[in-house]
């Protein structure tokens, strides 16, 4: 029908920006902006809503009894962004960020049926894309079990439990629930969609091309939505997870239009670090008192302290929503005051602009690693130390590391990483070297111990070093394992007192989160926090580079050879 691809009028009307959303929430008002829906099938799709059976609680309530009125409003204006004349939906996608325990399944289960039996497209194509093959079972038990629980349903539906399949005898609309780890997605001819955790999508290196492929399946189905529905991150958000959130924020605060809805119940900035005040818990938790708790939020943050400092992240993140950063602090004491030592950016060349002095610190393994790169150096008037880093990772590291491969090459596009092609086995090496160069260029090295490294590295940089007129005296091994305690202890203090100062990357926020800091008797080791996905390259290459800066070097000067670089 014509009418289908006209260019929709979407008014300031349609606008979902609440600006003023940190008000609202602390204030437990709606987060959902007025809108002029369509009270027909607003009302209509709220009334079935409501009178679904949650299968899996004693005595079957409905959804109109247990749910609170936040659910009601965000049912409301899915299906009342549906214009019935036009057959064309003024709001196309949404996005819910909400903890554990809220009813984050059971609502995606209840919703999806209802756009089920809202639809009027013959032999619809409505998908449910949870993380893994056991929620996927889960996912599939829930909406099997609100069909079971009311026999008109059961008249309705034909279920097919070994393909995870159910199906409209009428309209013969069909419900599929996937798992993204296990079934082969594919969005092609979906007209509704629903992604339970879109978290767990950044460990999947194709997951923009399955998103891409969701998204072009509404160009023509104007009547369809796709909807996420997830909670924070369990690491450091990254990749396409990363992407959906920074886009769901920019509508929320204005600075994007587009025919999104985005209901974030996460703590204002200001309040984050309060996530462990039971006052707060309400504010990003709507069903606090009701499917949350606060009795169960008490343990859990009891248990959690006593474990340490991961499990404190794994419950700030799954269950307040507090996005995982150095800021929650990581293994490592230093990790705590990272972001106050990072007060503006800066990259190498206002580096060497402001320094008197410069050293080179380098780490890597081997071809499945990354190759970590960190120059410090010595402020010419404060005498504060800066810090930048870099790293490089050959193509074995993305096919070895399937779930860091999206992270990372987040760090390529931000420049703190650069991903080396088949046939450039030396170019970590070169790149380092070029780095060098620029140092020495601008006469910041030192005559001795410029360069650090340990020796496993040493001969197989000697040669590019020396080509650009590094002498052997400028390579220094520096100790490694709990050889590094002086490092370590020292640049937690310098961090702290606000003497060195680092360039602000987003790298290193996910490389300190990795860093775990073991005693060995009187001394400390760093290790990473997980064998194998987990780095820490950079910032032991920063702990080698701060190992022969604390030994007060001099620079020695311009030396007459002159650096072309690569």
């Amino acid at each position: 029908m014509l009418h289908e691809f006209a260019i929709p009028d979407r008014s300031a009307a349609w606008s979902t920006a609440v600006p003023d959303w940190e008000e609202r929430i602390v204030n437990r008002q709606s987060l959902i902006p007025d809108l002029p829906l369509f009270d027909e099938p607003a009302e209509r799709a709220l009334r079935i809503f409501k009178r679904l059976h949650v299968p899996d609680l004693i005595g079957q309530p409905t959804y109109g009894e247990v749910s609170d009125q936040w659910v009601f409003d965000l049912v409301r204006a899915i299906f009342g962004s549906y214009d019935p004349e036009k057959k064309r939906r003024m709001l196309r996608e949404f996005f819910l960020l909400i903890p554990k325990k809220n009813g984050k399944s059971a609502i995606a289960a209840a919703i999806i049926l209802t756009a089920c039996l809202m639809n009027e497209r013959p032999e619809a194509e409505l998908l449910l894309i949870a993380p893994t093959m056991t929620i996927a079972k889960i996912s599939f038990k829930q909406i099997k079990g609100i069909i079971r629980a009311d026999p008109e349903l059961e008249k309705r539906f034909h279920i097919q439990d070994h393909a995870r399949t159910i199906t409209h005898l009428v309209s013969k609309a069909e419900i599929s629930v996937k798992a993204a780890d296990g079934d082969v997605i594919t969005g092609g001819k979906a007209t509704y969609t629903m992604i339970d955790e879109t978290h767990e999508f950044s460990r999947k290196s194709k997951a923009d091309g399955v998103f891409l492929e969701l998204r072009g399946a509404l160009a023509s189905r104007p009547e369809g939505f796709l909807m996420q529905i997830t909670t924070q991150s369990k690491e450091q958000p990254a990749g396409v997870f990363k992407a959906e959130l920074e886009t769901a924020r920019a509508v929320r605060d204005g600075r994007l239009m587009s025919p999104m809805l985005a209901v974030l119940y996460e703590l204002p900035k200001k309040m984050a670090k309060n996530w462990q005040k039971p006052e707060t818990w309400a504010i990003v938790n709507p069903h606090l008192g009701r499917s949350v708790d606060p009795e169960f939020l008490r343990d859990e943050l009891a248990k959690a302290k006593e474990k340490g400092p991961k499990a404190l992240q794994l419950l700030a993140s799954q269950h307040f929503n507090v996005e995982i950063g150095v800021g929650l602090g990581g293994g490592w004491t230093g990790a705590l005051y990272w972001k106050k030592a990072g007060p503006e950016e800066f990259g190498l060349e206002e580096l060497i602009n402001r320094c008197e002095v410069a050293v080179v610190g380098l780490d890597g393994g081997g071809l499945d690693d990354l190759f970590g790169l960190s120059v410090v150096g010595r402020e010419r008037h404060t005498k504060n130390w800066l810090m930048w880093f870099h790293a490089w990772a050959h193509p074995e590291v993305l096919r070895a590391r399937k779930e860091i491969a999206p992270r990372l090459h987040d760090f390529a596009r931000a420049g703190d990483l650069t991903l080396l092609d088949e046939d450039d086995p030396t170019g970590d090496i070169e790149g380092a070297t070029h780095v060098a160069g620029q140092l020495l260029d601008a006469g910041l090295l030192p005559a001795e111990a410029a360069i650090g490294l340990d020796t496993v590295q040493v001969y197989s940089i000697l040669e590019e070093m020396m080509s650009i007129g590094i002498d052997e005296d400028q390579l220094r091994y520096v100790g490694q394992d709990w050889r590094l305690s002086p490092a370590i202890w020292g640049m937690e203090r310098k961090l702290k007192d606000g003497t060195l100062l680092h360039s602000s990357q987003p790298i290193m926020e996910w490389v300190l989160g990795n860093a775990k800091v073991e005693q060995r008797g009187s001394a400390v080791r760093m290790t990473k926090e997980a064998a194998g996905r987990a780095k820490i390259d950079p910032l032991v290459a920063g702990m080698n580079a701060f190992t022969l800066m604390s030994r007060n070097p001099v620079s020695a000067g311009a030396r007459g050879f002159e650096y072309t670089g690569m």
